[in-house]
């Protein structure tokens, strides 16, 4: 009898244990939209350091499309309906009007690595960090993104003077760009693109390369504008704050500590598979390419980055946000 006494004690205490070890694992739910390719590619490699280091104590566990739509992922943030999200701040520009300066047209960036320099410099700004609170939601890291260029079907601008009266999907700071040459910019998101590009709904349409290959528009377009570069779009990836500050120390240090690398992983990706696809794959499609030249860029820029970027800081003045400051740190660090 003792015996079995000692056996059912021994038994209750390692599953005790074993309900300990199961209770002290951390799941985080990320809400992505898509699938997966250059554009969550640091994601991806997050979520593999994250469950490498912790050695599986911690996970991130990628949704996408699953948990939100991808226009409400900060409102789902909010609630704390998932931990982390990526989202991008042309989809929503009221809910953060702070981090839109990074849209607004021909900043100038010239790389991903200075993209991802500024963003993060830009993340932790007081303003910023204010603004985003009010979504419960804190900067982790950037999605750096080279400048659009656009793809259409029918014929071809072969100056900006032709992108007149044509209806292109274009976000943000580049949607300001295109109205200025007199475009009819049409919002919205990534997954309805190519639907509405094929139904002719818009004529041309506004992305990076990888998510014209990764959202099917070169399927049917016709031509490619090479250098017309007017801007990019911001990407952030959030986290819920609460969830951020309720992670044991531990695993605090593994998630921010990681970001680093996860951006080196993505910034790699992009400059090579990414980049070394995209011009066999307008090969393959027989797509046209257009280059404009510099007289005809610099009216282009003549039209439109001046007058958006007063309309902005004139706007963002007005609701009390430090515009001119924002401005500034980002234009600073571009000119050094």
């Amino acid at each position: 009898m003792l015996n079995v006494k000692k056996l059912a004690l021994t038994s209750a205490v390692a599953l005790g244990l074993a309900s300990t070890q199961v209770s002290a694992a951390t799941e985080w739910n990320v809400s992505l939209w898509g699938k997966p390719r250059a554009f969550t590619a640091h994601v991806e490699k997050l979520a593999e350091l994250v469950k490498s280091k912790s050695k599986g104590e911690f996970t991130l566990n990628l949704s996408y499309g699953g948990l939100s739509k991808n226009k409400e992922n900060l409102d789902g943030i909010s609630i704390g309906a998932f931990e982390m999200a990526q989202f991008c701040a042309g989809y929503h520009r009221d809910k953060n009007p702070t981090i839109t300066v990074m849209e607004l047209p021909f900043l100038g960036v010239s790389s991903l690595e200075e993209e991802t320099e500024i963003s993060q410099a830009l993340y932790k700004h007081p303003a910023v960090t204010k603004d985003l609170a009010r979504w419960n939601a804190t900067l982790l890291m950037p999605s750096p993104m080279p400048q659009y260029n656009i793809v259409g079907v029918g014929d071809a601008p072969k100056t900006v003077s032709d992108f007149e009266g044509m209806r292109v999907r274009a976000t943000g700071g580049i949607g300001k760009a295109m109205a200025g040459v007199k475009a009819v910019p049409t919002s919205m998101s990534a997954t309805e693109v190519r639907t509405a590009l094929d139904s002719g709904v818009v004529s041309a349409v506004a992305f990076a390369p990888h998510a014209h290959m990764a959202f099917g528009t070169l399927e049917s377009a016709k031509w490619w504008t090479t250098n017309l570069n007017p801007g990019t779009v911001n990407c952030p990836v959030v986290v819920n704050t609460d969830a951020l500050n309720d992670l044991s120390a531990a695993n605090k240090e593994i998630l921010l500590g990681s970001v680093d690398e996860a951006l080196n992983h993505y910034i790699a990706n992009y400059n090579g598979k990414t980049m070394d696809a995209w011009g066999p794959k307008l090969d393959e499609k027989g797509i046209q390419r257009i280059t404009y030249s510099d007289a005809e860029l610099a009216e282009f820029k003549k039209l439109v980055a001046g007058p958006v970027r007063e309309s902005w800081i004139k706007d963002m003045t007005a609701k009390g946000i430090p515009a001119q400051e924002l401005y500034n740190l980002v234009a600073g660090m571009i000119s050094k």
